[in-house]
């Protein structure tokens, strides 16, 4: 029950198992075809979205890189750790940062966004976590950062690693130049590939002014893709996993699994509560797929995820940043399902219990039947 990687179905991982083939062959080609085309409709794109071998954090670099130039006036939403990832990010590309920031489990304001982006005058981009995995909470408005950037002519990049799949971000409908995630989070891929949508408007500016890299040179990944193939050696036994993947999310439909994240997070938060544990993130911006909670006072966060992983099986991730040895996260993403959040609550009762932290069981199970 990590913010990721996550539980990877037994279709997905056995989809690993096919022979190696040439990365130059025609059966790769179809390969890296069927996955292009089935990852559209987890955008919500008729463009042809790009996948990486890297992390998700490789993808966002890449984003940054071949958007921002030296000297861009850049906008940065930062809500938690990976937002200070990303300005850190655009800084190190020459970007220079305006960072709109929030307390932990809050996320800045549109109206403080709409005055950053007033004063900055002649900014040329605006990046967004939409999902802060390191304090569980989710951008609510990100079609109205859309358009708030492009009333102003500027990019609109969305960091939706821990998100997309868990939420539907219609990359096209709302505007989003580029749309970045992850094979590990709500895909239930092994991690190492990163998935991006680039749109026209990002096109134009990569083929016009190329970025100063070679490895995440987006234009040169579009341009090999034209061809069914990569600019360099993909992670073959991932792509075949990616691929089955996304055959599972299309037959799922992507609402249905909006809808089921959303369940499963529901149910999650009904059990902290019965636990009278209190969610990090404000209601209004509580993430569906990163559910951050404080401790107990006294509990040890150590103790408490090394007795729930060996004893009970399940594991939760710890606090990053400042929240270290604070909080504790539970990914629901994913192959995420009543099993998987039965379980957990039964195990984290358990456990707080031979904590010395009482728990109505009776009141666990009301808020997890209801």
């Amino acid at each position: 029950m990590l913010p990721g990687p996550t539980n990877v179905p037994d279709r997905i991982r056995y989809a690993m198992i096919k022979a190696m083939v040439n990365h130059r062959s025609e059966t790769f080609t179809r390969t890296l075809r069927s996955v292009t085309e089935k990852s559209r409709a987890l955008f919500q794109t008729e463009g042809d979205p790009l996948v990486l071998t890297s992390s998700g954090s490789g993808g966002v670099e890449a984003a940054v890189w071949n958007i921002v130039r030296p000297g861009d006036k850049v906008i940065v939403l930062v809500s938690g750790e990976f937002g200070a990832r990303l300005a850190e990010t655009v800084e190190l590309a020459g970007g220079e940062v305006t960072r709109v920031s929030s307390e932990p489990g809050t996320v800045p304001s549109i109206e403080s966004v709409e005055e950053a982006v007033r004063k900055a005058q002649g900014v040329k981009s605006v990046f967004v976590v939409h999902n802060e995995t390191s304090g569980g909470t989710a951008v609510p408005y990100i079609e109205r950062l859309a358009s708030l950037a492009a009333d102003v002519g500027a990019f609109f990049v969305v960091d939706a690693i821990s998100s997309l799949g868990g939420y539907a971000l219609p990359v096209d409908r709302w505007g989003i130049d580029i749309c970045v995630t992850g094979s590990q989070k709500c895909l239930a891929a092994p991690p190492g590939l990163a998935l991006l949508s680039v749109s026209r408007k990002a096109t134009d500016l990569i083929r016009k002014n190329p970025p100063r890299v070679r490895y995440f040179d987006l234009g040169r990944q579009m341009d090999f893709l034209t061809h069914g193939e990569t600019p360099f050696t993909p992670a073959v036994s991932l792509y075949y996993a990616l691929e089955e993947a996304l055959s599972w999310l299309v037959e799922e439909g992507l609402e249905n699994r909006v809808q089921r994240h959303a369940l499963h997070a529901r149910q999650l938060y009904s059990m902290l509560d019965a636990m009278d544990l209190k969610p990090l993130a404000d209601p209004k911006v509580r993430s569906n797929t990163v559910i951050a909670a404080w401790y107990p006072q006294g509990v040890d966060d150590k103790v408490f995820r090394k007795k729930l992983s060996d004893e009970q099986d399940i594991v939760v991730g710890a606090g990053v940043g400042s929240l270290k040895g604070k909080v504790f996260r539970i990914g629901s993403m994913g192959d995420v399902s009543s099993t998987h959040v039965n379980r957990t609550a039964s195990a984290m009762s358990l456990t707080f219990q031979k904590m010395g932290y009482s728990v109505d069981w009776n009141r666990v199970a009301a808020a997890l039947a209801a």
